[in-house]
């Protein structure tokens, strides 16, 4: 752009009042005594009371009716000025050294693996933005795991940075050359690197899935809480771990990323610390192209309590700063909307001198003597060690009960010069050509030759040489190498079933819901010898829907504050009791935050050594479909653990209506590979799959989480069979069998959950007004039984030669003769997972459709799963083999009361 028209533009930009107008000083005597006053007072009294007589002053001139403006938003420079930096403690150079190495081999990384192989990815300038954030801490501030395992800091490292995190532990020896060459090809010969942080692939390495944008933030925050929690039940002394979470501007639109900070003030959470790398870009351009991220994150974070570090300037403008007695720089730096600040990234330095300091005279006066060379090579704060040290050392040393955000403003692909340094495209860079990556080669200093640069070669200086030294040093006084995660971990001794027996006794002529009998059990659990303290209830504001309240006073509702108030029902038995030892962890209105908190508790293991069993008890509508991101996490990062379903099934949560009625979680279930997903009908199979689960996970240390639906319909439950307990968990087991004389024929029915009581009543009229005998089956998980029936079959079309298997549904309906007619409260698709493996005629009922309010039988009879829907079924397929007549069928909707003409339920 010519000179001439930069000039336009900024003339432009000033008769537009672009930025706010200083207002005029209608008395700068007075003005001028008041600031004398004021810097009278700092040099001789000090900083605190300056800010007491300026409080004072605010709060009288809001008692006269002055308003004043916001004090969430300070100017837009750093929050330390370099008076106030301290010394900084390591070698400079070599730290340069290393980073500039570390940024070459995360740049060659994803350049190779792109030009080997076309559409890999990979992503090369969010980490060349953060690189010295990352840098300095992994020098300075990371807290290993140290001697134990278990006592280091938690990272939650940016996704799309791993290219970086992958680079520095090639030089640390912890990965290969072979695995950086096989970046995000995870299957080649000698072992790949996956795209992202995924401690499913790479169990020892990464600890926390954060790419998936928004969930790493707001997981942060609760595994900072979480780590209170450990040290105020006695459980774990966390008083030295902190907790980071790298996050980047543009992350900041996901809810879930500042959802939750007031909970961290609230909750005086001085061991959080969040880095946000503002680089003024996401995917398609500018985060805040109009306006401020710094200024408008400054402003949320301050108001929600927060600490507020800003660092946006690098030491090339102190001077500037300093020198500029009018304040007009100051002005400036206010003035500039982010997109223009991304705009002087790619522009020469004679268009920074004319558009940013040609607006004023004054400060075009202030840079007479700058090159254009040196105005383009100002530094952002983010690229400027000292100024990122001074930021970490305060918020480290911050124990005021805050936590603390740094916004460190940077340059999106810094350091990629033309390849895409600030430009709109930087985001989408996977390659670099020949003379990209020699002007990248001459920038860092890399010592390869112009002959073996277009290779994009991988460097790493010899063990013994200084760069390689100081980074081992480093890390060894800080306790080990990060990330990293142990692949072995102690597991506890759990109670068994038989200490247990009594849930599974029958109801005795009571009426009540399994998640009744779910809470009774969880009562127990918690007062259990063995793993009681270990326990961890999670709830999201419905304990009492769930009739949990029983627990409030036994076990105490978690607060780091204890309980500063009386509670209304305190004169009650079952009162609303906080406490700071308290147990139980409800969490508000916040699905995402329960799940955050139960992904930290079952990840206690890995982190802290310390197994901690939590039992997430929500609104199963609330569960999958609004949380399957952070549930998939939880896989992800090999949680362990309990969800509970409450109120399941869409005709169960009757009087709700439709956005309450669950009839899909049990099938989105399907797609959580360590999920193991159960639809209970009795108590004796819910308390048979908890003390599974415990043993499982707790005793053996298999990566599962299971998920138990539990309703809130009442009926009798009987007691449990013999030997019915590996069918349970299996999936399926023969509950009765109902023999008729001279019977027509003989129908298998399966029903699970409440369904299972319609199926029971069916089984009923089938024998009593149609003459037709039947075997029940509890089918208590359809997923559970598809997967080892899939395994098995997957296993002989690979072995064809050899015996094949026999999955245990198989073996359970072997010689067994049809139809077979399944009925849940569930989408048919539940039930048709095993259409496959069943022998004969198969059909599935199901609760497909919008739910609505009504009666439970009313739901049953729309949806077509009540006892009369299984019945006319099992009489069509009857007719369908011919063994009954269509003339049958057609008379038996009659009598039975059904209308045939109704909507079908699916589309109704």
């Amino acid at each position: 752009m010519a000179d001439s028209e930069a000039k336009t533009i900024a003339q432009t930009e000033l008769d537009n009042a672009v930025g706010e107008r200083a207002v005029v000083d209608a008395d700068p005597a007075e003005t001028a005594e008041w600031l004398s006053s004021l810097q009278y007072v700092l040099k001789s009294k000090g900083a605190e009371r300056a800010r007491f007589l300026l409080d004072q002053l605010r709060d009288r001139a809001a008692t006269e009716g002055v308003q004043l403006p916001s004090e969430t938003e300070t100017p837009y420079v750093n929050t330390i000025p370099r008076k106030d930096q301290p010394a900084y403690p390591g070698n400079r150079e070599l730290e340069r050294r290393i980073k500039s190495i570390v940024r070459w081999n995360a740049m060659a990384m994803v350049t190779r693996g792109n030009k080997r192989s076309d559409g890999i990815g990979g992503h090369i300038s969010t980490f060349a933005s953060s690189a010295t954030l990352y840098e300095v801490a992994f020098n300075h501030f990371f807290q290993g795991r140290g001697e134990d395992g278990y006592s280091g800091d938690t990272i939650y490292f940016q996704g799309h940075a791993s290219p970086g995190m992958y680079s520095r532990a090639f030089l640390e020896g912890r990965l290969t050359e072979e695995n950086l060459e096989n970046f995000r090809r995870e299957l080649a010969d000698g072992g790949g690197l996956c795209s992202y942080p995924h401690p499913w692939l790479m169990p020892g390495f990464w600890e926390y899935p954060t790419v998936s944008m928004g969930l790493g933030p707001i997981m942060a925050i609760y595994q900072a809480r979480f780590n209170e929690y450990l040290r105020d039940r006695g459980l774990k002394d966390t008083s030295k771990q902190r907790v980071w979470a790298f996050l980047g501007d543009g992350e900041c639109d996901e809810p879930e990323t500042l959802g939750a900070i007031t909970l961290a003030a609230r909750e005086k959470l001085d061991n959080l610390i969040f880095v946000i790398n503002c680089n003024l870009q996401r995917l398609d351009g500018p985060v805040r192209g109009n306006g401020k991220i710094i200024q408008e994150l400054e402003s949320i974070f301050r108001g929600a309590g927060w600490n507020v570090i800003k660092v946006v300037w690098g030491d090339d403008w102190d001077e500037l700063l300093e020198r500029d007695t009018s304040g007009l720089l100051v002005r400036r730096m206010n003035e500039v909307v982010d997109g223009q600040f991304q705009k002087y990234t790619v522009m020469p330095g004679s268009y920074i001198r004319e558009h940013f300091f040609g607006k004023y005279p004054e400060l075009l006066e202030l840079v007479k003597n700058y090159s254009d060379e040196r105005l383009e090579k100002l530094r952002r704060g983010g690229h400027d060690p000292e100024k990122v040290y001074a930021a970490y050392h305060q918020a480290v040393n911050s124990k005021n009960g805050r936590p603390t955000v740094i916004l460190a403003k940077t340059v999106k692909g810094y350091g990629l010069g033309e390849a895409g340094e600030g430009k709109n495209v930087a985001h989408n860079q996977k390659k670099l050509n020949e003379a990209e990556l020699l002007e990248f080669r001459t920038r860092f200093g890399i010592p390869i030759s112009d002959d073996e640069v277009g290779k994009a070669p991988f460097y790493k200086p010899p063990a013994n040489s200084q760069e390689v030294k100081y980074l081992t040093e480093r890390r060894e006084e800080h306790g080990g190498y990060v990330p990293s995660r142990p692949t072995e971990h102690p597991t506890i001794e759990v109670p068994s079933l038989d200490e247990y027996r009594k849930y599974t006794a029958d109801s005795k002529g009571k009426a009540v819901s399994t998640t009744q009998a779910f809470v009774r059990l969880l009562t127990d659990l918690c007062n259990d010898k063995k793993i009681g303290k270990h326990i961890v209830p999670i709830v999201p504001d419905e304990s009492r829907t769930f009739g949990m309240e029983g627990m409030f006073k036994q076990i105490g509702i978690y607060a780091h504050a204890g309980q500063l108030y009386e509670p209304v029902d305190s004169a009650q038995v079952m009162y609303y009791k906080e406490a700071q030892d308290g147990q139980i962890l409800e969490e508000g209105i916040t699905e995402a935050g329960s799940m955050s908190s139960f992904n930290a508790a079952g990840t206690a293991y890995s982190l802290h050594g310390v197994n901690m069993i939590p039992f997430f008890v929500y609104y199963s509508m609330f569960g999958f479909q609004r949380i399957g991101d952070l549930i998939w996490a939880a896989a992800d990062m090999r949680a362990k653990g309990f969800l509970i379903g409450g109120t399941a099934g869409r005709t169960t949560l009757n009087g709700e209506g439709l956005q309450h009625q669950d009839g899909h979680s049990l099938l989105n279930a399907i797609a959580f590979p360590t999920v193991r997903a159960y639809d209970p009908a009795f108590a004796y199979e819910l308390t048979v799959i908890v003390m599974d689960g415990l043993k499982r996970m707790y005793q053996d240390g298999e990566d599962a989480i299971y998920y138990i639906t539990a309703e809130n319909d009442n009926y009798e439950h009987p007691a449990m069979p013999e030997g019915v307990e590996e069918g349970i968990i299996k999936g399926m087991y023969k509950f009765n069998s109902h023999d008729v004389d001279g019977a027509k024929a003989r129908v298998q029915l399966f029903g699970s959950g409440a369904i299972l009581n319609s199926v029971i009543d069916a089984q009923k009229i089938l024998a009593e007004k149609y003459n037709i005998a039947s075997d029940i089956w509890s089918v208590t998980s359809y997923t559970q039984l598809r997967r080892e029936a899939g395994d098995c079959e997957r296993w002989n079309m690979l072995h064809p030669t050899e015996t094949p298997r026999k999955s245990y549904l198989e073996q359970q309906l072997e010689g067994v003769e049809g139809p077979f007619i399944s009925a849940s409260d569930y989408v048919r698709a539940l039930g048709e997972q095993l259409t496959p493996w069943v022998p004969g005629d198969y059909f599935v009922l199901g609760t497909d459709g919008m739910g609505r309010s009504e009666t439970r039988e009313a739901l049953r009879r729309h949806f077509e799963v009540d006892a009369q829907s299984i019945t006319i079924a099992a009489l069509y397929r009857l007719s369908k083999a011919g063994v009954v007549s269509a003339e049958d069928v057609d008379q038996a909707i009659t009598d039975l009361d059904y209308d045939r003409d109704k909507p079908n339920p699916y589309f109704a």
